[in-house]
């Protein structure tokens, strides 16, 4: 498990019994790894689901026959039906959103790493942040029951826009039990990750070292103080909001069913409720999230950056800035999610404006990657490499974001394959980028061993090359028309001609996820068989790779003292002391 060498933190003592120490443990480390493995679990089955997806788009009548087994009636003789299709997409979004993007980048790194790099022996409540972890995997194991249930697996997708999730079984296929289970899953989500962020913001406020000023944090603690606030604030929304719609479901109420709806001819008794209630209620939620999942990884790229460019991080506090601009601003953009329901056109330029206006903070961000990087003496490690990728495909993905922030393209494009493009590269790619980056980086802090270099980089060149090949011709395909979550495109006249595309975009995400085998070995060989770590082995200058002690270190400078040594060494830890004045 979680090595103690060279942390601040100590190790579950080896008197505790085997579940205490490791299954229902209160260390911080433990919980990390826990929640960074139940994040891997999520992302392969979610892999699984693409690969399926994938399959079914571009040769629609192929028979999978390892599906035809474990889902007779979704996909008999292997066939994917057009339900079980979408039934895909729901969990292939929601794992991927919820379980990965969301918990692996905050609660699995910033439980892990968010006490050593602030000095502090232990996050501010160590039980609250086992009962987050352990609702976390709860909400999992309910959202995995709804494809072993004999009503089926949710098929609202991950966004589950009423009336239909709202009115039960009498919708069609897919919105019995398993769609009831599907809300009762992201409530229990919404509570442990209400519970680990709040947390996160004491463990921040009030266990910093001594001499660990505000502006003496590294960058990723401050994405993860901005991120758990935003946590609070935009899950309470959800949470209220799928209350109401399990309410909708269960109890009669009429939240999100309007007056008069008609369903397989029969004329529901339903007043008064809106639909779009429910969408603004999500977007409230859902454009933060795009921030809940991508400031961690904008943090470790900037962080990662200065440690292999060995210079400051340029920009520190402009960069801070953006980080709370950018936390600020998502709350007041989730409109341009809207644009085609027919909102008040005032509402609408408003909205595009501040979308437009978000970008501000991003692009200050982005240059302060580049200024980082000018003339510095770089190290192209693998930790490295994927930071780059992560820039490279964020800013991709950003321009692509223009697009849909004019409201007159949007009413275009939202209903295609270019949002489908923009989401999977500006938030889904570019942060598992950063994960991919922060894990090659903090093995050794994991487990005291490097991973391999060589299998890093060719798990790198070929993820690399195979997002491009797989997003930026998703984006021709939306620009095209091709509606997104059609099942089969083969008997309409618009969409057949684009099968040969489809059919080359899913080649090559069978590659892209084929490669990912790649760090799977690397991962669990080098967990073992790794060659052994230093204590600090990239030279960084943060307090997890200083030594272990009892007692919280003294913080006497800031996070990013590269080259300003003046010895014989180019980084200076923040628990240095300044020289003696002769």
């Amino acid at each position: 498990m979680v090595k103690s060498q060279g942390t601040q933190s100590a190790a579950p003592p080896a008197s505790l019994p085997f579940l205490r120490r490791y299954i229902f443990s209160t260390d911080h480390k433990v919980i990390g790894l826990q929640f960074y493995l139940l994040g891997l679990l999520a992302v392969l089955i979610g892999v699984l689901c693409s690969v399926f997806i994938r399959l079914h788009l571009a040769w629609p009548q192929l028979p999978v026959p390892l599906l035809g087994h474990v889902s007779p009636t979704g996909a008999p003789g292997g066939v994917i039906t057009p339900e079980y299709y979408l039934s895909l997409l729901t969990l292939h979004g929601t794992l991927m959103i919820f379980f990965v993007l969301n918990t692996v980048p905050q609660n699995g790194f910033g439980s892990l790493l968010l006490p050593l790099q602030i000095g502090a022996r232990q996050m501010a409540f160590p039980r609250l942040n086992m009962i987050s972890f352990w609702l976390t995997f709860l909400s999992l194991g309910v959202l995995i029951s709804t494809y072993v249930i004999a009503d089926g697996p949710p098929i609202s997708g991950w966004t589950a826009y009423p009336p239909l999730s709202a009115i039960g079984s009498i919708a069609g296929p897919g919105e019995g039990l398993g769609q009831t289970l599907w809300l009762i899953s992201i409530a229990i989500f919404c509570v442990g990750s209400i519970l680990g962020a709040l947390n996160f913001i004491a463990t921040t406020l009030y266990k910093r070292a001594a001499g660990m000023t505000w502006m003496r944090l590294p960058l990723p603690v401050w994405a993860w103080f901005i991120t758990a606030i935003l946590i609070v604030l935009s899950f309470l929304a959800l949470l209220a909001a799928d209350a109401l719609l399990l309410s909708d479901r269960v109890a009669g109420t009429s939240f999100f069913v309007p007056t008069g709806l008609v369903v397989s001819d029969q004329l529901l008794g339903y007043k008064g409720g809106s639909p779009l209630l429910w969408q603004n209620l999500f977007w409230f939620f859902g454009h933060p999230e795009v921030y809940i999942t991508i400031l961690p990884a904008m943090s470790i790229v900037s962080h990662l950056l200065s440690v292999f460019s060995r210079k400051p991080v340029f920009g520190y506090r402009e960069t801070v800035g953006a980080f709370v601009s950018i936390g600020g601003l998502s709350f007041l953009v989730w409109g341009h999610h809207m644009f085609t329901t027919g909102m008040n056109p005032f509402m609408t330029m408003s909205f595009a404006a501040l979308t437009m206006a978000i970008s501000i903070p991003s692009a200050v961000t982005t240059f302060s990657w580049l200024g980082t990087l000018w003339r510095g003496r770089i190290e192209f490690r693998v930790p490295l490499l994927f930071a780059l990728g992560f820039v490279s495909i964020f800013v991709t993905g950003g321009l692509s974001g223009l697009f849909l922030a004019q409201p007159s393209l949007d009413l275009y494009l939202r209903g295609t394959y270019f949002v489908v493009a923009h989401l999977h590269m500006v938030m889904g790619i570019a942060a598992l980028f950063a994960v991919f980056s922060a894990t090659y980086f903090w093995f050794p802090k994991m487990f005291g061993r490097m991973m391999n270099e060589r299998m890093g980089q060719i798990h790198f060149w070929l993820t690399f090359l195979g997002a491009y090949c797989t997003f930026i011709p998703m984006h021709f395909l939306g620009l095209e028309g091709l509606p997104r979550r059609y099942s089969s495109l083969s008997e309409t006249r618009f969409g057949g001609h684009l099968l040969h595309l489809n059919a080359f975009i899913s080649v090559v995400a069978f590659v892209t996820a084929a490669a990912q085998l790649a760090f799977l070995v690397n991962f669990f060989w080098s967990m073992f068989k790794g060659a052994p770590a230093e204590a600090n082995p990239w030279q960084a200058t943060t307090l997890e790779w200083g030594p272990a002690g009892a007692h919280q270190p003294l913080v006497y400078r800031g996070a990013y003292e590269y080259g300003v040594s003046g010895g014989t060494s180019d980084f200076t830890s923040q628990d240095t002391p300044e020289p003696a004045l002769q």
